[in-house]
């Protein structure tokens, strides 16, 4: 259970409920997560969690809110400290695993949101947070065609999926699994792979 101290500020409360759905939704169905389960996890009454979001879907877009951020300011900072194109899209590229590993309940709500077919303030977040990633993608690997690190004839919208693609790959195999570290422990080898499929050639 997240332990909540009693005298909280509106904002620190908004903070330990996204703490707490990022914990259940690591351990159930992200689909079957209730206002009610939230509250009783944070030892709270159902009431006291409508204090500070209107509704449901509310705390899922604080939620992805808070997953967005978090995740671009990480892979933002890896790529800020590195020394050439494929080396910043390397450290993205652990950068984001780390994250999923650190917090699996936010791949477990990430999948949770894409079949759903009906507008949502949190998949608008998803979406939002898909197009500034690849954006991010897209410019280190146009600065590396620049850099002569990345052949120059590569197709950047589809290394841009590729890139994802491989990360969500290695995380949907370790949520089967049950096994977060499976991916930590690939992430190096499979981008190895990545950098071959995309670096330019001697």
């Amino acid at each position: 259970m997240t332990q909540v101290p009693k005298y909280l500020s509106a904002e620190e409360r908004r903070a330990m409920t996204v703490k707490t759905v990022l914990e259940l939704a690591a351990v159930r169905n992200p689909a079957e997560i209730t206002t009610m389960a939230i509250a009783a996890r944070m030892g709270l009454s159902q009431a006291a969690v409508f204090r500070h979001f209107a509704t449901k879907d509310e705390v899922w877009q604080t939620v992805m809110d808070w997953v967005s951020a978090e995740l671009l300011a990480r892979v933002q900072g890896a790529a800020a400290g590195a020394a050439g194109p494929l080396a910043a899209l390397e450290a993205v590229f652990i950068a984001h695993i780390g994250f999923a590993v650190e917090y699996p309940g936010v791949p477990r709500m990430l999948f949770a949101e894409l079949p759903r077919t009906e507008p949502s303030p949190a998949k608008k977040a998803l979406e939002d947070l898909l197009r500034t990633y690849g954006d991010l993608l897209a410019a280190l690997l146009e600065r590396g065609k620049r850099e002569g690190e990345v052949d120059e004839n590569l197709d950047v919208p589809v290394a841009v999926a590729m890139f994802i693609g491989s990360i969500q790959g290695l995380v949907i195999k370790s949520l089967l699994g049950g096994d977060m570290r499976h991916a930590a422990d690939a992430a190096s080898r499979t981008f190895e792979l990545y950098r071959r499929a995309v670096r330019r050639l001697p």
